[in-house]
């Protein structure tokens, strides 16, 4: 069973109440930053189609994306994992690919695990 997709203007909406929270130096509550979360990787599911990658910010949400081999049982062998600041960040534009992996703040591991080039979903929103 497909989850339901998250209508654009309310992630929009938990998109912007998020990174404004964090711009006070507070987090945003529980439930705005799962659907800030959950709505950004929805966008990279569907502007990254595919099975290759499992992108994941716990403990908010996973997708899988990239076209490319299939991944089907077990531990994907490309992941990339980092927390729900860094991944709105990322998503949104204001912390590139290369200085997120650089801080320590993204786990990447396998050979395709690399969102460079989809990464941002949505800039400046």
């Amino acid at each position: 069973m497909a989850r339901a997709r998250i209508d654009d203007a309310a992630g929009r909406v938990a998109v912007r109440a998020a990174l404004a929270a964090l711009a006070g130096g507070t987090p945003a509550s529980r439930d705005i930053r799962a659907q800030a979360v959950r709505y950004t990787l929805q966008l990279l599911a569907e502007q990254a189609e595919g099975n290759t990658l499992e992108v994941r910010v716990p403990p908010f949400g996973a997708v899988q994306c990239v076209a490319g081999p299939r991944h089907t049982r077990g531990t994907p062998p490309n992941v990339i994992e980092t927390d729900a600041a860094t991944w709105l960040a990322l998503a949104t534009g204001a912390l590139p690919w290369a200085d997120g992996l650089a801080s320590g703040a993204i786990h990447a591991s396998g050979a395709r695990a690399d969102l460079n080039g989809h990464v941002p979903v949505l800039p400046q929103p």
